[in-house]
């Protein structure tokens, strides 16, 4: 039978939780400023409580998961990598079991590692994977170290990550760029964009387009405003072309996406004639902790 579940996204500066009903529905949603790096050795289960325990008040007999940093060496406790390829039961049997502070069980799930030549990690991105539900696919995940994961057979049988959110800040904030990168005003930011995607096509690379920011803005060719814009789109791009190289023509690609990143890898991904499904992290997330729950109870 299926049973309520109360799910944590638990990352490094913030935490969510979900209150999940027996048909899927979200009851409930908390959004708190307690990630990881905010708790005290010793103190998570009272992180929780604080986090979530009204949901475990509304519902004592919900199933408790974890997901996210919460399960690395600086979390709660350190849940070993699931080497790929990896199914969702695989995923879901590797949970390492916590107490809370009434004495209940929690659940904190896994994260993935890859070796292909290099090895790579992921941590909480499985779980958004894993609920799109794809058979063969491929899936991207926009962010800070962006993951573009590759499901055959229902398994995520390899991945690569990308710095792309991470450049981009050093890049707008920290390098010579940032003194002519100025806010977007008008069409700033629509110039930019198509000029960031223009410049990712061209030879040279990134090393030399990055620098095009600035000698645009020098030569009169480019606003300051269209700076940032034209930066995150050639990261986008040059990104796309990665997972291109690394996983083939992208056959069935789904976007996990909402917002600013939505729209950004939208458009990049249309200027490189791919076509894609779009879903919300928030729906991903639930739709996969409620499938390797299922996966727990089995």
């Amino acid at each position: 039978m299926p049973t309520p579940l109360i799910a944590l996204d638990w990352g490094t500066t913030r935490a969510r939780a979900f209150l999940v009903g027996e048909d899927g529905a979200v009851l409930g949603k908390r959004v708190a400023d307690r990630g990881i790096q905010s708790v005290p050795s010793g103190g998570f289960p009272a992180a929780f409580a604080q986090i979530a325990g009204e949901f475990r008040q509304a519902r004592p007999d919900a199933a408790v998961l974890l997901a996210g940093m919460v399960g690395s060496r600086n979390g709660w406790v350190e849940a070993p990598y699931v080497a790929c390829p990896a199914s969702p039961d695989e995923i879901a049997a590797a949970g390492l079991a916590v107490t809370l502070d009434d004495g209940t069980r929690a659940t904190i799930l896994p994260g993935l590692s890859c070796d292909e030549g290099a090895f790579d990690v992921m941590r909480g991105e499985e779980t958004l994977i894993v609920g799109l539900g794809l058979t063969d696919g491929v899936a991207c995940l926009p962010g800070t170290h962006s993951k573009w994961a590759e499901v055959k057979g229902g398994r995520i049988t390899r991945f690569a990550s990308f710095m792309t959110g991470e450049i981009y800040g050093l890049l707008r904030e920290h390098s010579i760029l940032s003194r002519l990168a100025t806010e977007p005003v008008g069409d700033d930011a629509a110039e930019g964009a198509r000029r960031g995607l223009a410049a990712a096509q061209r030879p040279g690379g990134l090393l030399n387009a990055a620098f095009h920011a600035r000698s645009d803005v020098l030569g009169g060719r480019m606003q300051g405003g269209a700076v940032g814009p034209y930066l995150s789109a050639l990261l986008v791009a040059q990104e796309i072309e990665g997972a291109r190289a690394l996983f083939g023509d992208l056959a069935n690609l789904h976007l996990v996406a909402d917002g600013v990143l939505a729209g950004s890898y939208g458009r990049a991904l249309a200027a490189a004639g791919l076509d894609h499904g779009l879903t919300t992290p928030e729906d991903a997330f639930v739709a996969g902790v409620t499938r390797l729950a299922r996966g727990l109870a089995a």
